[in-house]
């Protein structure tokens, strides 16, 4: 496994099985996101009532959480691997280019020139995110645990989360539309006769992922969200929450 791992294909491969298991993620995550949009419910969010089955799913055969822990520990070293692997992939293209030389660009799209720095800014947007709503570390806005829905309202009451979200999803959109056609590619499964399928599944992908995922920070914005019942009660007070 160690010589296939330093091996240039085996990398590659890896690399491209790692972001499969990230976009696989991501997938089940924006699903579980539009839960937010059947609203604050009558007695408990639909969001946070998913939120509390992913802590116990598993259970009694498993511990609490024990599941959800799983998957974060898989995740993490996915992308610790997806991370490796490219920088090592990129600093031995680097070194087999003769000095001079000058990168080949002709035909390439925005998307795959720019492949490092969305990764890098994505890196950086999944450390504020978790930062702010699974350690809850950043407290601009009223964030707790077990209260998803009310989490969610209050930070999206914010124009500049908002923003953050929404900007952070076109890097999505712009890493995803070339990373999943590299998936295609590195793992042998494109061909002339499909490769149009496979780039226009792979942008529908990557449309249906953020109009998802951008769904739920601008309904919470726009007020087409009911504020959460827990502080209903303070929309009434003068600057709450502003």
């Amino acid at each position: 496994m160690l010589e296939y791992w330093r091996s240039t294909v085996g990398k590659k491969q890896i690399v491209a099985l790692t972001g499969a298991i990230l976009v696989g993620y991501l997938i089940l995550h924006m699903l579980g996101n539009l839960n937010s949009a059947f609203g604050p419910g009558a007695d408990e969010a639909r969001v946070d009532w998913y939120a509390s089955w992913l802590r116990d799913f598993g259970e009694p055969l498993l511990p609490h959480a024990f599941v959800l822990w799983l998957v974060r520990v898989v995740l993490l070293g996915a992308l610790i691997v997806h991370i490796t692997g490219i920088a090592q992939l990129v600093k031995r293209y680097r070194e087999a280019r003769p000095a001079n030389f000058p990168a080949k660009r002709i035909g390439r799209s925005i998307e795959s020139i720019a492949m490092l720095g969305t990764g890098a800014l994505l890196l950086a947007f999944i450390v504020f995110h978790v930062l702010q709503f699974t350690t809850f570390t950043i407290q601009i806005t009223p964030v707790h645990e077990h209260t998803v829905y009310a989490n969610l309202y209050w930070a999206f009451q914010k124009w500049y989360f908002l923003a953050i979200y929404l900007a952070a999803l076109i890097l999505v959109g712009m890493h995803l539309r070339h990373g999943v056609w590299s998936i295609f590619q590195t793992l042998g499964l494109d061909s002339p006769s499909r490769n149009s399928m496979l780039r226009h599944g792979a942008t529908a992908l990557v449309v249906v992922l953020v109009v998802g995922f951008a769904s739920v920070p601008i309904l919470f914005f726009t007020d087409v969200l009911d504020p959460p019942l827990t502080h209903a009660a303070l929309i009434a007070l003068p600057g709450a929450f502003s």
